[in-house]
């Protein structure tokens, strides 16, 4: 974030006023590029609601920093990944094909056959 973000800042006040500091602080992050679904409450932090929500938009805030070229501060968190697109030729594709996809596991041709599905004992 830029200095001079939020506008206005209540150094004194009623609880309220002071809950507008939150509250603008929030929208310039979220204005700066904070995904809105980590962006704490108010009342997480000024009622100390959520503190692991209020630390998760830090670090949010602090990962998005990393795509603001401007910013050359330190640095929270790991570094963002970058777009890394992969370029496959029609032969590279044959040749996963006729390999066995060990991911969805290889029985030596067992199978669940006969089970009788969900909540039945095997019969021996």
């Amino acid at each position: 974030m830029a200095p001079g973000s939020v506008k206005k800042i209540q150094e004194r006040g009623t609880n309220f006023q002071l809950m507008e500091n939150v509250q603008r602080f929030q929208a310039a992050i979220k204005k700066y590029g904070v995904p809105e679904e980590e962006i704490f409450q108010t009342a997480d932090l000024f009622e100390r609601r959520n503190i692991p929500q209020v630390t998760l938009c830090l670090y949010s805030l602090g990962r998005t920093t990393q795509h603001h070229p401007e910013y050359n501060g330190p640095t929270l968190g790991p570094k963002m990944a970058e777009k890394n697109v992969r370029e496959f030729t029609e032969e590279q594709l044959r040749a996963h094909n006729a390999e066995l996809n060990l991911q969805m596991g290889y029985n030596k041709g067992a199978s669940q056959s006969g089970h009788g599905g969900f909540g039945n004992t095997r019969h021996m």
